[in-house]
């Protein structure tokens, strides 16, 4: 009886979100990673620009990106990450102060670091950006498979996006799987990509080749 309770309790409480925002919210609840609902928002980094502005005028500037600010830096990362769940440079921010506090989840915040990269992808699973940066946290974690899977995912949404490359390979060599890491680099480099960590990399195995 609880739990056909609770399940009718989930469902009245989705119905009436948006199909593609109630589909996510199930898979957060289900990983402890809170609700999608917010007083603002949730918004879309990439289309809703008009909404930006009075989030990143108080809750996002300069200060709060370099991690510079002396006060409630987790709590207004945190709030810019509600609003705008797929937000690159919070969520980038937010993986640095995670690791700079050597913390899971960083002071003043609601969740854990993972918890805002799962929230965003679920938010916008069509976002490559987000899975980009979901890679790198994953390989910041010393988990290189999923990081792996994150950045393939990326680079199936944006084939032509050389950071994607760029850090497809990084993964790649880390788990020593160096033609692929090359091919990576390849492309990377190709599409212009101006940071020669990758290729050093391949250098010091012995496996890079020019084009």
């Amino acid at each position: 009886m609880k739990r056909q309770l609770a399940w009718m309790a989930l469902v009245c409480g989705l119905a009436g979100l948006p199909f593609s925002v109630a589909h996510a919210q199930a898979g957060l609840g289900a990983q402890g990673c809170g609700s999608l609902e917010n007083a603002y928002g949730p918004y879309d980094y990439r289309t809703d620009k008009d909404k930006l502005g009075i989030v990143e005028k108080f809750h996002f500037g300069p200060a709060q990106e370099s991690l510079s600010a002396t006060d409630g830096l987790g709590g207004d990362l945190d709030y810019t990450l509600r609003a705008f769940p797929n937000h690159h440079r919070a969520l980038m921010a937010m993986m640095k102060l995670g690791a700079k506090e050597k913390r899971a989840q960083a002071t003043r915040a609601n969740y854990s670091v993972e918890c805002y990269m799962i929230r965003a992808e679920s938010f916008r699973p069509d976002d490559a950006m987000v899975k980009v940066i979901y890679g790198l946290f994953l390989m910041q974690s010393g988990r290189a498979k999923g990081a792996i899977a994150k950045l393939e995912a990326a680079r199936e949404l944006d084939t032509q996006n050389a950071n994607v490359h760029y850090n497809l390979g990084l993964a790649y060599a880390d788990l020593n799987q160096y033609d692929k890491a090359l091919e990576s680099a390849h492309r990377a480099y190709g599409a212009g990509f101006p940071l020669p960590g990758l290729k050093n990399k391949l250098k010091r195995a012995g496996k890079w080749r020019e084009p």
